[in-house]
């Protein structure tokens, strides 16, 4: 292993909107912030088309160019981007040591985790070649490409009985796929999904096939109990089974919930362990936004150069 050991002011885990947004404040506060990109530099918005719903774009952006952007502005300041990831840390320290997957060693006085979220999906090859095609796994981004159009969800949680109703006040009709014959969701939002006319559910179904060669023209079906199979048109699907937060490196360390979204003080990015600050999906299961994620980042930047300041470090 690499014997170097960088020592850095503050290091940024992640490459997504909250990532770079942290790194321009960090970089304007005079920080000299390194952020590493991880797997996916620009994280998901690099499988995203159209981007619509981000101030500042009035006639939409596509996902990878918003990147794109957010990289040159980080990089303006005088972010140093490292595209690489990082595998392992240690925070039971007051400077806190990150290894690289090139077995380098840094350290840092304040890191922020941008490291996001990644949806899951139903693993169809169907599913892969449509996707942005008439795919998705965000109807709050994706559902006004659809309005007018019948579209399907897949799923019986929250997330899948929020997309459903989000979807049925743009489209004549939504089919709400559940593989069993009741919902996971909360009462009140299976509540709201029955009473709204232009859902159909269609319990014990799992999807066989997305159907179309360009774009989603329709799904085969099969029905869990009898195993009929049947086909239904629609133009959109949008997958609503959950998202995993890419946090799994810092679970020796850092408080998460069940599903792992790291948990932070309230009305903070501050996670338990001082001067480490979570940002954008890696803590937010609730919005899942470009722009929610690129404020929290700011929030992070600006907590961590408090923390270094508190601390005589800047």
């Amino acid at each position: 292993m690499s014997e170097n050991k960088e020592h850095f002011k503050c290091l940024i885990i992640g490459s997504g909107p909250a990532g770079y947004t942290a790194a321009v404040y960090a970089a304007r506060a005079g920080l000299k912030p390194v952020l590493y990109t991880g797997p996916e530099m620009g994280g998901q918005l690099m499988i995203t088309t159209d981007v619509e719903n981000y101030p500042g774009y009035p006639d939409g952006i596509m996902g990878p160019q918003m990147m794109e952007d957010f990289r040159k502005q980080a990089e303006r300041f005088g972010t140093d981007i490292r595209m690489e990831m990082i595998t392992s840390v240690n925070f039971s320290g007051d400077v806190h040591d990150i290894i690289t997957e090139g077995g380098t060693h840094l350290k840092a006085d304040s890191v922020v985790i941008a490291t996001g979220a990644s949806a899951k999906w139903l693993g169809l090859d169907s599913e892969k070649r449509l996707t942005n095609k008439g795919v998705s796994a965000c109807a709050v981004c994706d559902g006004f490409f659809f309005k007018g159009l019948d579209v399907a969800v897949v799923g019986g949680g929250d997330t899948a009985a929020e997309e459903a109703t989000y979807l049925a006040k743009l489209c004549p009709k939504v089919h709400l796929l559940v593989r069993r014959d009741e919902m996971r969701a909360s009462k009140i939002m299976q509540e709201r999904v029955k009473n709204t006319e232009n859902i159909t559910i269609h319990w014990n179904t799992q999807t066989d096939e997305i159907l179309g060669e360009e774009e989603v023209e329709g799904m085969r079906v099969v029905d869990t109990k009898t195993g009929e199979k049947r086909e239904i048109p629609v133009k959109g699907f949008f997958v609503a089974i959950g998202h995993k937060p890419n946090t799994g490196i810092f679970k020796d360390f850092l408080d998460m919930d069940d599903a792992g979204y790291l948990i932070t003080k309230a009305d903070s990015t501050q996670t338990n362990v001082p001067g480490v600050f979570a940002s954008g999906d890696a803590q937010d299961k609730h919005y899942r936004q470009a722009v929610t994620a690129a404020g929290t980042g700011c929030m992070a930047a600006l907590e961590a150069e408090r923390y270094l300041a508190a601390k005589g470090l800047v």
